[in-house]
């Protein structure tokens, strides 16, 4: 709308055209990815077009967008479908180190069990890729006992893993 415009006159006098595209990605302060707005021409022409972050919003245009939103809202869903399955595959799994750590005297250990680690013992047993940054660790594992973690797979999946740390004989 012409009205939103932050000087009206000048629109009103042809000075600023307004141009209609589609937007093909999130703009900040612009709109989401498929919304039709009304920039201004040379914002459009200089910026939005340029860096593919937009089309003209002609009806061929419309429906390629609503053709590709909709396949990244199914392949958005097959992933998240993936992540469910993992996070099941983890919840409650328990982890025995092979490599067991050598302790000093009581609980203490001589070294750590880093989040590197735990990733690389979740990867070799679910064959899932998990990152380091997955492993919700605040700090070194540094006794031995049993210890419970969570890993982040996204922002609400966050299964509980159980760590068992075990003596080296």
């Amino acid at each position: 709308m012409i009205s939103d415009w932050p000087f009206p006159f000048l629109a009103m006098q042809g000075i600023i055209a307004p141009m209609k595209v589609v937007l093909v990605r999130d703009v900040p302060r612009v709109g989401k990815a498929g919304e039709v707005k009304e920039v201004a021409d040379g914002y459009a022409r200089n910026f939005l077009l340029r860096r593919n972050l937009a089309l003209p919003a002609t009806p061929a245009a419309l429906k390629g967008v609503e053709v590709q939103l909709r396949k990244e809202e199914q392949e958005q869903q097959r992933h998240l479908e993936e992540l469910n399955k993992l996070a099941e595959q983890l919840e409650g799994l328990i982890l025995t180190f092979s490599i067991k750590a050598k302790a000093v005297e009581g609980e203490r250990l001589y070294g750590s069990i880093r989040d590197n680690q735990i990733a690389d013992e979740l990867v070799r047993l679910t064959g899932a890729a998990i990152d380091r940054a997955m492993v919700a660790l605040e700090a070194p594992i540094r006794t031995l006992g049993t210890h419970e973690l969570t890993v982040r797979l996204s922002k609400d999946l966050t299964p509980t893993v159980k760590v068992v740390v075990a003596r080296e004989e």
